[in-house]
Formats: C-alpha cells, structure tokens, sequence
C-alpha cells in the first residue's frame, strides 16, 4: 500500500489500510453495475472549456459530473492516471466497517473485458496502487509515456468504475488477505493504542473507526452488501480524475471523453454523511496491555475541517511542538531523558479531525512522568508565547514541502486526492497561502482554542466540575473562498529525457577531482532540481575489526551538528536551500544523497563538507541518539519481523564477530549501544574518514565544470589517514536448517526461506536468474507465488522472492519471503515449496515468459528515468569499473532468452533442499486458539 502523503508522519498511518488485491477470474454473467454503464449519446459530450486552472493544473467537467485534472509535465518519461473516489471509511454503515478497503481490493480483480488486471499492469511496466482513506478510495498506475499506455489506462479505470465483477469467489479469497492485513497491525502496540484513543475520541462519527475494520464485519460481510456499496459510490459524479506527466492535453481530454464520457450519470443522487461529533465534554482515558518492550502515550485534541482558515496556524503549532530537536515536546521530553521520542502529528479531513501527540518511553523512565509532562507541554504552550522564530522555522519546512511536491508532477497527482477529499483540489495551493501568512498570534490563538484539558482524549476519563469545552466554528463555503483565487505561475519546466544506456552514456561525463572519481549527467528537468551521491570509502579489514558499533555512531552523529552549526541550524539551513539531504556513515565508509535546487547547490554542497569535515561529535547529542536507538532497539524484542531476520541472518552469515560484515544478536546490538562511547567513535572518524578514495555523481540541472571544481576545492586535501582496501564478501553458509521462534500474542508471523549462491552479476546465467525469480515471485501480484498464496489460497497480505548476484564477488543469494497468521504456516510453506518446485520441473510457457520480460524491461527503463536513482547507480558503477554498456548488455541478454533456458538456469542454482527456514509467530497460542470451542456468528 502507499501512504497518503498530506499525512506527513509515522504514527498517521495507523487508521490508514490500502494495497490491492489482484487476482485472476471469469465475470459473473451480470456485473453489478450495468445500469450505470450505457453508452451515452457523443453529442452531448462536455465541451474543452476548462473549468478552472491554478499554476499549470487545469481542471475540466464532463456532462456525467466527472472532474477532470490534466498536469502535462514533459520532463518525466512517465504518465500517471490517479482516479479518485470521494468514499471512505467515512462512508460505511452498521456492519460495514473495512468495506470501502475490502472493495478496494475486489477492484483489481478483473472485470469482463479485463480478467487479469496485473498480467496487463505489469507487462506495460506500470507502478500501480490503491488507497483508502477516511475520506477517499484512490488507484493509480504510472506508466512509460506513450500514446497507446494512455489510451489503456483511460480504457481501463472507466471500465472498472462501473464493470468491476465483485464476485463471491474473490471476496472468499481476498476477505483472508485482508484479515492478515488486519493481523499484520495488530503486532504493533503503538498502532492499537492509537486505534484506541480515536475510538475513545469519537462518539459517534466514523473517524473513530479504523478504516482497516473490524475482524468480524471483513470475515462476514455480505456479497450483496459490498456489490450495493460499489454500485452506490463508485460513479463519474463521484470521482476525480488526474493525469500528470508527459502528454499531449487536448489529446489526452479527447481519450477521456471518449471513455469516461460515455459513462452515464446514475440517476439516483449520492448519499450524504450527516453526522457531527458533539464537543467534546471532558477528559477521556483509554489505557491499553498487550505484549511489547515500549510504553507509549497518545493525546488527541478535536480541531475543525481542512479547509478551515484554522488549520494553517494548526499546521504550524503541530511542528513547533511536534518537530525534533527544536520542537517544544523534544526538549521538554527527549532531551530531559523522560521519553526516548515525542512528536505531533495532525488529521486535515472533510469533517473536523484531530492534532494528536505521541511519545515512546524506555524501562526505566516514569510514563506517569512522561504523561504530566506531555499533558503541561501541549495544554500550557500558549502561556509561554510562541516566537517568530518558531513560527518561522515552522513554515519553512512545511513550504519547502510544498514546493518539492509541485516539482515532482507524479508525487503531486497522487496528493491531489487528499486534497480533493478534504473539499477541493485547490486547496492544497490556498492552504500554502494561509501557512504563508501565519503569525505567532494566529498559533497562540489556535492553542487556547483546541488545546484544552475538556477537548483531550489520553487514555482515562476524570471528570470534570466545570469543563471549559472547545466549540468548533461553523464550517466554511470552499466554494466561496475558492471563487477568485487563481494561483501562481507555473514551474519551470525541464527536459524530455531518453533513459536508455545509450542515451546516458552519450550525456555522462567522467572525471577525477582528488581521489573521487566524478560522473555528472547534466540535463533540464522540473523546478531546476538536480540529485549527488557522494561515497566515501575508507579502512581495511584488519583495521576496522570488531569496531562496528564506533564507526555506526560516528556516521550518524555527522548531521547531529558541525563545529560550526549546532544540529538544529544545520537542518534549518538545509530547509532554507531547499535541500533534501541524507548523511550516514559505518565500518567501511560513509556516503551522502542529496536533492536541491540548482541555484543553491554550490551552498549546500559547502555544509555538506562542513558536515564530513567538521562533525562536532557533541556529547548532548551522542547521548540523545543512544537513547533513540536504544529505544528503537528495545522496541523489536517481541516482534516476530525482526527476530526471524536476525535468526536467518545468522544462520546462513559466514563472518566471526569482530568481522565489519558480522550479523549481531539483538542483545549484541543492544550492548554496543550502551556500552560504545563517544570517544571511540570520535577515534573512529579520526583514523579513517577522508577522501582518499570514493565516487561522486550528479544528475539533473547542474554547472558539472563548476560541481567538479568545488568538488576539487572541497574535498581534494581532504587524506584518509588509513589505508583502504575492499573488504571481500564471503560465500554463505551451506546447508538445511529449519528454525521456529515463538513470539507470544503476535496475530501475524514471518516465513523466510533461502540459500547462498556462488554467482556474480557477470554471469551469462544471471539475466536468466533474474527473469526466472520475477515470474516466481515478482511483478506487481501476478508471479507464481503471488497466484498461489495471496490469490488463490488468501494465505498471505504479502509474498515475494529475490534473488542476488555480487559485482565484485561470486556471493549471492535466492531467498522467498511472506507474513501470514500462525495457523496457517503448514499451509504456507508447503505452498511456497510446490510452487518453487513446479518452476524448476516445468518452467515457464513462452507467453508467460514473453509478458513477463516486458514488464520488466519496462520498470528497468523506467528505474533509469529517476534522477536520485540513476545517480546512486552511476556512482556504484564508478566503484565496479562499469558503464551502462553493462546494462545495456544485461538487457539484451534477457530480451533473446528462451523458456528452457530460464529454467536450466533456475535448475542449476537453486534446491529447496538446500534451503533454510525460518518461521517466527505466536505458533503456541494459534495452536491453542485451534483447540478452543468454535462459535459462529448468525447469518446477517
């Protein structure tokens, strides 16, 4: 699933429940839908006069009520088609709860003239999804931009608007899917806590409901019921199209008129949510026991709809306590060492949502504490007044995520959703408007409104003589606010780039500054933004032994502050340039990435070796991030996800301890984050960073003679004061071995299983390899396993394979990955096993291996099209010694390959004798569930 992006932290996620669910099917003889899906007279189609346009987004109507957004962007090689629909979990009924994500996964099973929706996806190479929020159901594909993707697209997402066959048999298979979907949420604490307090926050309206649902609504909910929902929501008059990227406009409104224009207006009207949550009236309190290693809080306060004129300075407030380390819950939590973490986070909705609080505390550390001290913070902030300082730090970082999202035409069709959802797609750029003209007076006045003790939910109820309740103001008239507004200019835009090897290798340029070896591929793209990788490689085998825990702290106490900048200032700089940056460092070397505009990349590149070069190693700030990683650490002791890659790493590692490449225990982990100390980190750095040996590479609109001049000037004196030599990989451990770990009351397990290859990315049999473990267990839900396990059988929410190949050494491997519920793990298994067997006996058939090649071709190309990617591609090549001539000739390897020659490949290579498993999950309590009396509900 992906996330909606307008909810810009963690812990938002944990109402949110999405990722389709495909599977192949014949159409039932009657789609449930066919009365609103007759031919329309063309005659009547909407005019091109646009309905109204803002900074190069144009928004037309069609007669059927359909909205219509065209974001023509010719520098992506890509077009994305984002259809949303205004339903939600909002929307559901008595019994009903999760059915807007289950329908959502019943549409990518097929209708009558598409039976196989991810054959078809994914031999076009799209990047498909769908989502469902509290307020919207949205699907999107992004494709390789050409005519005939286009014209498919359109076809298709107008034909399951209203051809959709929501059969039986799918929601038989798919209900189970979802239901581990459910089971995989249930192993976080943090997430059902969460679930909890909205539910405690929300009397009656349906924000209060997770829009996952309830077990028993998804396990019994009627056919006829989601069929109903379907036909009653998913119409023209109740969606809103969006195409962006490279296109032709009139042409692309001519392909939707043709195909969603013929979509007839049904003539019953759409429902309307009526209900309205009472204010709140007085403090609630919800208190929650389940397995785990973390405490943790949760406060909601009630604040308007969003498109409230309030929400901007609720915007801003939300990241002055929110934000770390300069946010007010930081310093009051984190940094006094009463919580390990703290942050705020905010719902913009339809209706009126929430700003919630969270934070994590250690053993040792009081939550009684922790709790009074959050309480004060976020209910006494407006009493120490908020200064233009915080307010305009805060609206630096919330509009520099604006303006990265417009540069980035995909990224912002997709946010229209939420947008749309709230009340208007125009409202993202008329909210950026208010967040500009925010004062620290708005922010104080938004916090004595909202931020009161009667407006709390936190985890139990005291009541209260005299509440001072919190009134939400009447809501507003979008369309009024909107009337005039027009917008800016449009962004500049950039090239239409070939990402072919050919084509590349023509633009790259190749050089040397110092002992960096440079790779700068300069082109015109949107918003003038270019991307640098920077890696830095340093150390030896020998003198790096048994110091990986000191070089794990020095590299990520590089952005904690310079000599010159304290940490705080480094990351307000980075937001005045507009920077994305990324810094992290280990045993055998450090690296960097980058996003910037290009007039600001020569000043970032500066604090970028200010940062390299003159890391402050702060001892506030050491302790800080140990308490965080300590924290994080102590989080995953019961989680079956990561005990069973840490049990299966271990299994097949063949390096000592002491060795940069050992796989440690958790508890191992744990110790050398206690026990390491600054000292030695900073005695790390010292002895081994440098720039003696690494690799440079930018893509995007940049000077490269001036990048490789400043690259020179910054970094060329720059000497590691220790030798470098690669440290080689080692061949995986051989052997069966079968591991089971119990993890108590966790409702979704791990299955791993895998072995060591000896096999080089050089090899003649690796393309093979690679197309082979793409049918088994790649693609977009259409692989073998992905049939069999989540299709057919509903056994699991997530099943893949992958395979691996050295660059430099002959060390790889092939591993099959999958969650699932405990009981079913015999199922799954045996499963995995059949299908893994099947392919190695009878191969694949040439159709199957034919679509399968194009699709992944098509992602290949694609892959090639994404600046930060092809710039951390062309400096790994620069270590290897390769062009993209490698690629290239890879490609056309896999473009000449016959079945039997995957399947001798695959043969050759891969055994499941030879295979480790390792299964993690509360197997003892399925076991004792299993022997429980059964009780079945009535029928509905």
């Amino acid at each position: 699933m992906t996330f909606p992006s307008r909810f810009r932290l963690l812990v938002a996620a944990l109402l949110l429940a999405s990722a389709p669910a495909l599977a192949k099917g014949p159409a039932p003889s009657a789609p449930p839908a066919q009365a609103a899906s007759q031919p329309r007279d063309k005659s009547k189609a909407s005019s091109s006069a646009p309905f109204t346009s803002v900074e190069g987004i144009t928004e037309y109507r069609l007669d059927n009520g359909l909205r219509v957004l065209l974001f023509p962007d010719p520098t992506k090689p890509t077009v994305t088609v984002n259809v949303t629909y205004f339903v939600g979990s909002r929307h559901e009924g008595y019994g009903e709860t999760g059915m807007a994500h289950l329908l959502e996964h019943l549409l990518f099973k097929g209708t009558p003239s598409h039976t196989n929706i991810p054959q078809e996806l994914t031999q076009r190479g799209a990047h498909p999804n769908g989502t469902t929020w509290l307020d919207r159901t949205n699907y999107f594909e992004t494709l390789p931009s050409n005519d005939d993707n286009l014209r498919w697209a359109l076809s298709f997402e107008a034909d399951r608007m209203v051809h959709s066959n929501i059969a039986k048999k799918d929601l038989d298979s798919e209900m189970t899917v979802v239901r581990n979907e459910l089971e995989k949420g249930e192993n976080d604490p943090s997430r059902i806590l969460f679930q909890r307090v909205m539910s405690a926050a929300f009397s009656w309206h349906n924000y209060g409901k997770s829009t996952i649902g309830a077990r028993a609504d998804l396990e019994h909910v009627p056919i006829e019921r989601l069929q109903a929902f379907y036909r009653k929501y998913y119409r023209p008059d109740n969606a809103m199209l969006v195409i962006a990227g490279a296109f032709e406009p009139q042409k692309a409104l001519a392909e939707v008129k043709k195909t969603f224009g013929q979509l007839r207006k049904p003539a019953e009207p759409l429902p309307v949510t009526y209900t309205e949550e009472p204010t709140q009236d007085g403090e609630r309190n919800v208190t929650l026991r389940r397995v785990g290693d973390v405490s943790a809080l949760a406060a909601v306060y009630h604040v308007p709809e969003g498109a409230h004129p309030d929400f901007a300075a609720i915007d801003v407030l939300t990241h002055i306590l929110g934000n770390a380390p300069s946010g007010r819950l930081y310093k009051a939590l984190v940094e006094t060492k009463k919580a390990s973490s703290a942050g705020a986070y905010n719902f913009q909705l339809h209706d009126p949502g929430v700003l919630a609080f969270s934070a994590e505390v250690r053993e040792g550390q009081s939550l009684d504490t922790a709790r009074d001290t959050l309480v004060k913070t976020v209910e006494e902030a407006a009493r120490t007044p908020f200064t233009e300082d915080e307010v305009n730090r805060a609206r630096t970082a919330l509009l520099k995520y604006v303006e990265l999202t417009l540069n980035d035409s995909e990224s912002a069709a997709i946010q229209l959703s939420e947008w749309a959802a709230i009340g208007d797609w125009r409202l993202f750029f008329l909210h950026r408007d208010r967040i500009e003209a925010v004062t620290a007076a708005d922010v104080t006045r938004v916090a004595e409104q909202y931020l009161k003790p009667s407006n709390r939910t936190l985890g139990q109820f005291f009541p209260t003589a005299k509440p001072d309740r919190s009134e939400l103001p009447p809501r507003v008239d979008v369309a009024a606010m909107l009337q005039s507004y027009k917008g800016r200019g449009e962004v500049v835009q950039g090239e239409a780039f070939d990402p072919s090897p050919a084509n590349i290798e023509k633009r790259v340029k190749r050089s040397q500054a110092g002992g960096l070896k440079l790779a700068l591929l300069p082109k015109k793209t949107r918003g003038e933004m270019v991307n640098v990788t920077l890696n830095l490689r340093f150390g030896t085998e020998k003198g790096v032994w048994g110091r990986s825990d000191a070089a794990d702290y020095a590299g990520a106490m590089l952005m904690r502050g310079t000599k010159k900048h304290t940490r705080q200032e480094l990351r307000d700089a980075f937001d005045k340039l507009k920077a994305r940056v990324g810094v992290d460092g280990g045993a055998t070397g450090a690296s960097v990435w980058l996003e910037v505009p290009r007039q600001n990349l020569p000043e970032v590149m500066k604090l970028v070796a200010e940062v390299l070069r003159e890391p402050a190693f702060d001892a506030k700030e050491f302790s800080l991030l140990q308490e965080e990683r300590l924290a994080s650490l102590e989080s995953q002791r019961s989680e079956p996800g990561t005990q069973g890659r840490i049990a299966y790493s271990r299994a097949l590692s063949p390096y000592p301890k002491g060795h940069p490449y050992y796989a440690d225990t958790l508890e191992e982990s744990l110790q050398g984050v206690k026990e390491t100390t600054l000292a030695q980190a900073q005695a790390f750095y010292r002895e081994f960073y440098g720039a003696s040996q690494g690799e440079l590479s930018a893509v995007g609109d940049f000077d490269p003679e001036a990048l490789q001049k400043q690259a020179a000037e910054l970094f060329g004196d720059w000497k590691s004061p220790a030798p470098y030599a690669r440290v080689p990989a080692q061949p995986y451990k051989a052997g069966t071995q079968a591991l089971v770990l119990e993890t108590p009351d966790k409702a979704n397990a791990l299955f791993l299983a895998g072995q060591g290859l000896s096999l080089r990315d050089d090899s003649p049999d690796y393309p093979a390899l690679v197309l082979g473990n793409f049918l088994l267990g790649g693609g977009f839900l259409n692989s073998r396993l992905a049939t069999r396990v989540r299709q057919q059988e509903g056994l699991s929410y997530g099943v893949s394979s992958s395979l691996s190949a050295g660059a430099m050494d002959p060390v790889g491997s092939f591993s099959t990955y999958a969650i699932y519920a405990p009981q079913n793990a015999g199922k799954l298994e045996t499963a995995v096993r059949e299908e893994l067997e099947k392919v190695l006996q009878k191969g694949f058939s040439a159709e199957e291996l034919e679509k399968a090649r194009a699709g992944l071709l098509e992602y290949r190309r694609t892959g090639r099209s994404d600046d930060g990617g092809l710039s951390r591609t062309l400096a790994a090549y620069l270590y290897y010694g390769r062009t993209l001539d490698f690629d290239a000739a890879f490609e056309k390897r896999m473009s000449e390959l016959k079945p039997d020659e995957v399947r001798t490949a695959l043969s050759k290579y891969l055994d499941w004798k030879k295979v480790t498993v390792v299964k993690a999950g509360d197997f003892a309590g399925a076991e004792k569930k299993a022997k429980a009396p059964v009780t079945t509900p009535p029928a509905p």
